[in-house]
């Protein structure tokens, strides 16, 4: 197998067949040999009913259905744990990823790459998505300590090599393209077109945003505990010198601290310590669910798997 081609769907089935159609043409100019692996990550939408006609109606797709609803990051890492392509490309299934940009990855990537992303020149998508967006991956530049570029997305290729090694990392939070760029590589990026969504809206409200980027944040970094280490021993010492002075004010000035300032105090070291309790919990939340090690995703059905490898067999 040449090349594979990772789609999570969750959403938007009315957009499938046109994926579908776009990304033969687009294969067949590169290669005979290619398969599209469609993972329904538990769409309510009926995406499996499209997904299982464009498995009947062509070999090559494989549909994979998860047992409920995973999220798209592990619905990635199934697509890949199934894919066997030199080559594998992951994209999403609405269409704002244009399929035809796949020549000009796997062009640029037979230069020499190992891994090439997309870099999405205009973005698509409201105003506040890409400035909480932005905002979000310049806090995770500082915490991980790596440049990453917000125009970057999933949409990207990689060689087997590449692909296997994000495999094999036993994480429960596994963001892909952090993943991918943590593990090095010969990596490239390119420009390409983002178009608008083919149909509905993004599964992504703003509160499943913020636990993603809580467990990406807390997985790939300690960065939080060590600032409020640091953070601690500041207030410790201000408090330090606070208490000294309060003292050499009472006995030299005659003058009594009130009530105000103490319960203030009282108020903000309490919340500091509260926070920093959460802070904590979060990463013994994540050290918790790790220790059970449970699967990422459960699959319920995989469609043209057997007679794909019938086939090559």
């Amino acid at each position: 197998m040449d090349i594979s081609v990772v789609v999570p769907v969750y959403g938007c089935p009315a957009a499938l067949p046109e994926l579908h159609k776009r990304l033969t043409d687009t294969l067949e100019q590169i290669t005979d040999e290619f398969e599209i692996i469609l993972v329904n990550d538990a769409c309510p939408k009926g995406s499996w009913q499209e997904i299982t006609q464009l498995c009947d109606s062509d070999e090559r797709v494989i549909g994979i259905e998860l047992s409920r609803n995973f999220g798209q990051i592990k619905a990635i890492a199934a697509g890949l744990e199934h894919s066997c392509g030199d080559w594998v490309v992951v994209m999403d299934c609405d269409l704002q990823d244009r399929p035809e940009e796949i020549l000009n990855l796997y062009n640029k990537a037979q230069e020499g790459y190992d891994v090439v992303f997309a870099r999405r020149k205009q973005r698509k998508d409201g105003f506040l998505k890409v400035l909480v967006s932005n905002m979000f991956y310049k806090l995770y530049s500082v915490a991980t300590d790596l440049d990453y570029d917000p125009a970057l997305c999933n949409f990207s290729i990689s060689k087997r090599q590449v692909v296997d090694s994000y495999c094999s990392m036993t994480e429960t939070h596994r963001a892909f393209v952090m993943y991918i760029k943590w593990l090095g590589f010969k990596q490239a990026v390119i420009d390409v077109e983002h178009n608008e969504r083919f149909e509905g809206k993004s599964g992504y409200d703003f509160k499943k945003r913020m636990k993603m980027a809580t467990d990406i944040l807390t997985s790939q970094s300690d960065k939080l505990l060590k600032l409020m280490a640091k953070i601690g021993l500041v207030i410790t010492a201000v408090s330090f010198i606070m208490v000294i002075f309060t003292i050499v004010r009472h006995f030299v000035l005659q003058i009594t601290p009130g009530y105000s300032s103490l319960v203030s105090l009282i108020s903000f070291m309490g919340g500091l310590i509260i926070t920093s309790i959460g802070i904590t919990g979060i990463y013994i939340g994540n050290i918790f669910m790790q220790v059970k090690e449970r699967p990422l995703y459960v699959v319920r059905t995989v469609l043209n798997k057997e007679a794909k490898s019938r086939k090559d067999q």
